[in-house]
């Protein structure tokens, strides 16, 4: 949920943080979100979040890391219910109180060159912040990334065929306006 330019929430029901925890994909969704986002919340949704047979020390690490790593808030709720209430507290926060607008990527200022051109290149279709900078690592520059060949872009580590040919889609198709 993206509640202004700044600020926006990772909502996940316990059993799926504990799924992206074990399938480990949690860090890479929480990256592009702080990557992304000057305020990123993490919301856990439910009450399962110690019931499954997960090492207990092993969520309280991810919820450290998440915290302390990666500069999250974590706010945890009951139920859906709970959870409307309190995103749309958050909302009103951020969007009435602070009078922040909603933007469609998050705050980009005060970027170094170098994060500039990773952010250029996260804005590509399912590019992550460790995907643009092993995209900008292979091929040097966001000019050779833009002009490289899907068979070309399958040779980085985590670009497979079908993300390759949406790269290069949004890159070619021409423009229609509004």
């Amino acid at each position: 949920y993206i509640l202004s330019d700044r600020m926006a929430v990772e909502r996940k029901r316990a059993t799926d943080f504990l799924d992206s925890l074990i399938k480990k994909r949690l860090f890479d969704q929480i990256g592009r979100l702080a990557d992304a986002y000057q305020r990123p919340v993490l919301l856990i949704e439910g009450e399962g979040l110690f019931s499954r047979n997960v090492n207990i020390r092993a969520i309280y690490g991810a919820m450290a890391s998440i915290i302390a790593d990666y500069g999250f808030s974590v706010v945890t709720t009951r139920n859906a219910e709970e959870t409307a209430r309190i995103l749309y507290a958050m909302a009103g926060r951020e969007q009435l109180k602070v009078k922040k607008e909603v933007a469609l990527r998050g705050n980009k200022h005060l970027l170094s060159l170098k994060e500039k051109q990773q952010y250029i290149i996260e804005g590509l279709p399912f590019i992550s912040a460790v995907s643009a900078k092993k995209l900008l690592d292979y091929f040097g520059s966001v000019r050779r990334v833009i002009n490289a060949t899907e068979k070309e872009l399958c040779e980085v580590e985590g670009i497979g065929k079908k993300k390759a040919k949406l790269i290069k889609e949004v890159i070619d198709m021409k423009w229609e306006g509004e």
